[in-house]
């Protein structure tokens, strides 16, 4: 006689470990040395934002030798990625502090509206075989939550000016003095060439196959996956910055 095997049920599928406890430590500890190069400004914060730079460019070559062609091709990626990198690491380094704290808040702000809404609306996707998560709602959150971040630090730098008059701060003087429409209107625009880093960024890692550009980050990749949309808005901030100084 037969005896029909004893099916065993299906246990519960496997619960996957939540990564958001290594992603918190990680972004703290990123935090607090970024605040205390900061802090102390000058050589400190230079040096600091030449080894970020230099990860970075490590970062990126390691990508590129994944998929270039040819040792042609793979040279002329490597001295294209450093003039891009150095680039960005330059205007970071001229901007005055107060520029390279809104500058890298307008980019904070851009992934934060533009993760948020994105999940709250979703809709189509921009460009779904490079970056399949990025949609048009989270671009245009992004682009709000910047232009929002630019005309306030407009409209408090207008206010803090206003102190020194003879009448003392006045928020209806620094409304006057700041045009916190341009001001908006700029950081929208400068979001788009965030997620414009962004992309580029998602390209190589697709190219090269990768998830994220190394894990040195616990919980958040590495140093490119957190600088990709900062380097073109330095570059444009910082080189503006820059040719204004020089009158140009």
């Amino acid at each position: 006689m037969d005896v029909e095997p004893t099916l065993t049920p299906p246990g519960p599928a496997p619960v996957k470990k939540s990564d958001l406890p290594v992603r918190i430590v990680s972004a703290v500890i990123m935090l607090a040395i970024a605040g205390t190069a900061l802090w102390f400004g000058g050589v400190v914060l230079d040096l600091f934002v030449a080894v970020v730079a230099f990860g970075v460019f490590v970062e990126y070559v390691r990508l590129a030798s994944k998929f270039a062609e040819n040792p042609a091709r793979l040279a002329s990626m490597v001295i294209s990625g450093a003039i891009y990198i150095g680039w960005g690491a330059l205007a970071l380094v001229v901007m005055p502090e107060a520029l390279l704290i809104a500058t890298m808040g307008l980019v904070i702000c851009t992934d934060t509206g533009a993760y948020f809404t994105g999940r709250a609306i979703g809709g189509p996707k921009i460009a779904p075989r490079i970056s399949p998560s990025k949609t048009w709602s989270g671009l245009a959150g992004g682009m709000a939550a910047a232009g929002v971040w630019a005309a306030v630090v407009v409209l408090t730098a207008g206010y803090l000016l206003s102190a020194i008059g003879p009448t003392g701060p006045s928020l209806g003087a620094a409304i006057e003095v700041a045009n916190v429409g341009v001001a908006a209107i700029a950081g929208a625009v400068l979001a788009v060439f965030a997620q414009v880093g962004d992309f580029f960024e998602s390209w190589l890692k697709r190219r090269a196959g990768v998830k994220d550009s190394s894990r040195l980050i616990p919980g958040h990749g590495g140093l490119f996956d957190r600088v990709d949309g900062l380097l073109p808005v330095a570059i444009i901030v910082g080189t503006s910055w820059a040719a204004t100084q020089a009158g140009l």
